[in-house]
């Protein structure tokens, strides 16, 4: 039988890549009372889901591309030009009105999360000898598990939960609305089941990756945004279900790379990418994350204060011309993984 296209093992990719979003649903499952509509997220919630993952999985872009001495010698120019430009453009978007900056950083993310989810769908098709037309129905069938709840979001204000800040997202009034669009995907969802079994059928294969992310993707995405409206249950399925398999893939790729290169290794790569080099690689991205979010929380947000002693004595920044400097510069770390990770991954492609 034809061998699935894991990216590094069958248990490896099972636990970080495909697993999360089915573990963070199970968890909803198990413990209902926790997820209640309208309740919002302890301390120590926050702590594991945003801090702990959401800002640290933008740190591990970092070892793909500024620690990397390779990588980033050989795209010195992108790599330096990218956060200049977008703390310039941040800036001016601040300076305008704070709700634009809030509403492109939330689009942002928005296209980033979504491009994850096709990005690993195209990886694990890499074996695969699909027509042109399966191709196809594979790449609406992502782009609708992600976009359907997106759009039923727009149409179905409010929510009990936000991207980033309340009124980051433009919302029309089309409750009526709804019920074509989910009709629109659930038609997606039976082409795409047809296909399955046409292509079973031909070719004896079964995508086991493929299928599950898919799956995971269309389940985590539709129970997190449409079916729950709770701010505990969105962040659970939205953050795990991205960060965890990111940080996996950046760690896999480093790790590879380091083993197939026959040239000496510096001291981080020998650290990073030796057999428990993983607890030193979340330990450092930990630690990038828990200073930006003390930064983010003693001058601007002022919600988690006691988590972050050693920041307490810096003073809210209430100032508007501060904060157009500030909020871009502390967001500059998130805007620059979003915009820098449409390109790395196809730098490496290019060069292969």
């Amino acid at each position: 039988m034809k061998p699935q296209a894991w990216i590094y093992s069958t248990v490896s990719d099972g636990i970080f890549i495909i697993a999360p979003p089915f573990v963070s649903l199970a968890i909803i499952f198990l413990f209902p009372s926790l997820f209640q509509n309208g309740e919002g997220m302890s301390t120590i919630s926050w702590v594991v889901l945003v801090l702990m993952i959401d800002v640290a999985h933008v740190y591990s872009t970092l070892f793909r591309t500024y620690l990397d001495r390779q990588e980033f010698a050989a795209q010195r120019s992108l790599f330096v030009g990218i956060p200049l430009i977008s703390f310039v453009v941040a800036v001016l978007l601040y300076a305008i009105e704070p709700m634009y900056f809030w509403r492109v950083l939330a689009y942002l993310a928005v296209f980033h999360f979504i491009r994850q989810q096709y990005g690993f769908m195209r990886i694990y098709s890499r074996k695969e000898n699909q027509q042109r037309a399966g191709q196809t129905i594979d790449t609406i069938t992502i782009y609708a598990a992600t976009l359907y709840p997106i759009v039923y979001w727009h149409m179905s204000s409010p929510r009990n939960f936000n991207w980033f800040i309340e009124g980051d997202f433009y919302t029309v009034t089309a409750a009526g609305a709804t019920g074509y669009v989910s009709l629109l995907y659930l038609f997606v969802l039976a082409v795409y089941m047809v296909k399955e079994l046409r292509f079973m059928k031909r070719t004896k294969y079964f995508n086991i990756p493929r299928n599950l992310l898919i799956l995971g993707t269309a389940l985590s995405w539709f129970v997190g945004i449409v079916y729950l409206n709770g701010d505990l249950s969105f962040t659970l399925l939205n953050v795990v279900s991205h960060g965890i398999p990111y940080m996996f893939l950046i760690w896999v790729y480093g790790k590879k790379k380091s083993e197939q290169e026959a040239a000496p290794k510096d001291g981080v790569q020998r650290t990073i990418y030796s057999r428990f080099g993983w607890l030193f690689f979340i330990l450092i991205i930990l630690g990038f994350a828990y200073f930006e979010e003390g930064l983010w929380d003693v001058l601007v947000w002022r919600e988690h204060v006691s988590v972050f002693p050693v920041l307490k004595w810096l003073p809210a920044m209430g100032e508007q011309t501060l904060l157009t400097l500030i909020v871009p510069l502390l967001s500059l770390p998130q805007i620059t993984h979003y915009i820098i990770d449409g390109y790395i991954w196809k730098l490496r492609k290019e060069r292969s």
